[in-house]
């Protein structure tokens, strides 16, 4: 039997998990799995990014806190990774250090592309998705989003893209404690329509440059709720079952519909429409962040980035013509924990 603790320095939360092998091969089973929100990346929104001194503490803490989830246990690699906000910020290594120092382990920093492939290796552990042979994959963090192309099983396409929902609020959002007003949605929109558009990801005829975002429409049902730019002419559709999404915003969103219905998260279906998306982004919208903390299943540490993930998300939906996700709790810490075991046992073959 092989273990592996991994854990994952993000740009709003920062997770483990320990998980176990049976033997070569076999599927990767979850012993502990924890996270933390503690919001490294204030400041990841600047033209010069760099850690404030209470996110380094706050971060140090939280690796601490989960490193006692593996006390106890045999011998075992202990891998630390960090992502977007710590690989963009200028004192980035200063953060690696003092976790070196206070633990012991080094932090692995990894690149854009590195992050992007060890997210699709983490997908294809999940039973849920075990049919799929060709899919899209977007991973919404923080400091960034992950896009992804599977074509019969194998990434054929990735990109790393500065999307992330802390990076974004910070630099669109005036007053992220006051009800979100629809110029603001449009620049977190416009923003990431132009982001896609230089990435060549989606070949989307609509998006422009992000200080003319497109006209805003608003929903059919929500009495002239602020909207968010609805593309007329989006790129050619994506088959709906095949696109899947992860990061701690849809957690986050399918909880809260779930919450809605007095279901467990574990308990709602994997499929989350753009509709319902778009209607709880404008539902969010006209609350103060006071109010948004008190929704069901809301984390608190998240209500105020939360408005500009879902309008990320919605606005990628429309570019790709798809309407809906198909949400896996299996990303970046499954990828590198499959990694690290597949290495651990090819050193120590059976006898």
């Amino acid at each position: 039997m092989s273990l592996v603790t991994i854990i994952d320095i993000g740009s709003n939360s920062i997770k483990n998990l320990v998980a176990i092998r049976e033997r070569p091969g076999a599927p990767v089973v979850a012993l502990k799995m924890r996270s933390i929100e503690v919001r490294i990346s204030t400041g990841i929104g600047r033209a010069s990014p760099s850690l404030t001194e209470e996110g380094m503490t706050r971060g140090l803490e939280a690796v601490q806190n989960l490193l006692t989830d593996s006390a106890g246990l045999p011998p075992h690699p202990v891998v630390l990774v960090a992502t977007s906000a710590v690989r963009d910020a200028a004192n980035g290594g200063e953060f690696r250090r003092r976790v070196r120092d206070a633990t012991g382990h080094t932090v692995r920093l990894l690149g854009g592309l590195e992050e992007a492939a060890l997210i699709g290796r983490g997908l294809l552990s999940d039973p849920g998705l075990s049919g799929l042979r060709d899919f899209h994959v977007f991973d919404l963090g923080g400091g960034s989003i992950e896009c992804l192309a599977f074509a019969d099983r194998e990434i054929r396409r990735a990109v790393s893209l500065p999307l992330g929902c802390v990076r974004l609020t910070e630099r669109c959002i005036p007053d992220p404690a006051a009800p979100i007003p629809r110029d603001a949605l449009m620049r977190v929109a416009g923003v990431t329509r132009a982001v896609f558009a230089r990435s060549g990801f989606f070949i989307a005829a609509t998006a422009g440059d992000e200080s003319e975002p497109p006209s805003v429409q608003s929903p059919s049902r929500q009495g002239g709720q602020p909207g968010i730019p609805k593309s007329k002419n989006p790129a050619a559709a994506i088959d709906t079952a095949a696109v899947i999404g992860t990061g701690g915003a849809l957690t986050t969103a399918r909880a809260i519909l779930g919450a809605l219905e007095n279901k467990a998260l574990s308990d709602t279906p994997p499929r989350i429409p753009v509709e319902r998306l778009r209607e709880l982004l404008h539902e969010l919208a006209s609350k103060t962040l006071a109010e948004r903390r008190r929704i069901p299943a809301m984390p608190p540490g998240r209500a105020d980035v939360f408005p500009t993930a879902l309008t990320t998300l919605v606005t990628i939906a429309e570019l790709g013509g798809f309407a809906a996700y198909h949400h896996s709790l299996r990303n970046l810490r499954w990828g590198l924990a499959a990694e690290v075991l597949a290495e651990a046992e090819a050193a120590s073959p059976p006898v």
